[in-house]
């Protein structure tokens, strides 16, 4: 069983001591939500530089412009501009400064099955800015090619995602891949007879908790994973003896809660998978 939990105290952000704990990621695409733990205890440059991203909503109307079925899924380069309008074009995401590798920081992660990892240019360690993949199989040879590729989460739950992209055929009328030349030689659409509404879109958000303090009562508020139960509890000290303040089933939205004691607590949000 995976456990995902986040903790806050008031702005002050206190992790748990357990190494299985880290920030979830939502991929949502037309076949459903792919969600993914993100192991910043290990590979801190490099998920501060992913979220970063998708902080900055530099993401938004992304869609995956690569798949070769029995390798990767990859995204994080192009998004669809002016989206819906008679001037829509696919533009490349503007990027940050490129990040240092983190493949030999912290634990090692394979690019196993079911990971994620950044993409960089061949040849050059040192290179990821945006782009990022998922291994639809067991890509071990991409842990040593050019001091390896940093896998950086791995899927906790949405495999079925994934296998639904490792079907899809060149030549099929739907669920295809198309060349369109340069980036978008291993593009996948919904149908051959393309239009923009026929690319695979991919809308990353991320479970942020936030802890406001209001006169007389603090307000804590997370985006709640859906279909699962999310535990919020809290702890007045460290090392913390967690105490449950509520539970409550997911269903994909922000849930606010508010806190009437006025001693000092941490809060965490806990997921079980």
């Amino acid at each position: 069983m995976r456990i995902q939990l986040l903790c806050f105290l008031i702005r002050t952000i206190a992790w748990g001591s357990s190494g299985e704990a880290g920030t979830l990621a939502q991929f949502r695409t037309v076949f459903g939500d792919v969600e993914v733990e993100l192991f910043e205890q290990d590979k801190p440059a490099t998920v501060e530089n992913f979220t970063r991203y998708v902080n900055a909503g530099l993401y938004t109307n992304m869609f995956a412009h690569r798949l070769n079925p029995g390798f990767v899924l990859q995204g994080g380069g192009f998004y669809v501009s002016n989206r819906g309008q008679t001037n829509q074009m696919l533009t490349a995401i503007p990027t940050f400064a490129p990040v240092t590798n983190e493949y030999s920081v912290g634990r090692r992660f394979s690019n196993t099955y079911g990971t994620i990892a950044m993409a960089r240019v061949g040849g050059l360690t040192n290179s990821a800015t945006s782009q990022w993949f998922f291994n639809l199989a067991n890509n071990a040879s991409l842990d040593t090619a050019d001091g390896g590729f940093t896998v950086f989460g791995r899927v906790v739950r949405g495999t079925n995602v994934l296998e639904k992209f490792r079907t899809f055929r060149v030549g099929q009328p739907t669920n295809t891949i198309v060349n369109l030349g340069g980036p978008y030689a291993e593009l996948p659409v919904l149908r051959t007879n393309l239009t923009y509404n026929d690319l695979i879109y991919v809308d990353v958000s991320l479970l942020k908790v936030q802890v406001r303090a209001l006169p007389g009562v603090r307000e804590i508020s997370w985006n709640s994973v859906s279909n699962k139960i999310n535990y919020l509890e809290f702890t007045p000290l460290f090392p913390p003896i967690w105490q449950s303040f509520v539970a409550t089933n997911g269903n994909g939205s922000r849930y606010t809660v508010s806190d009437t004691n006025a001693g000092p607590r941490f809060y965490r949000v806990r997921v079980n998978y």
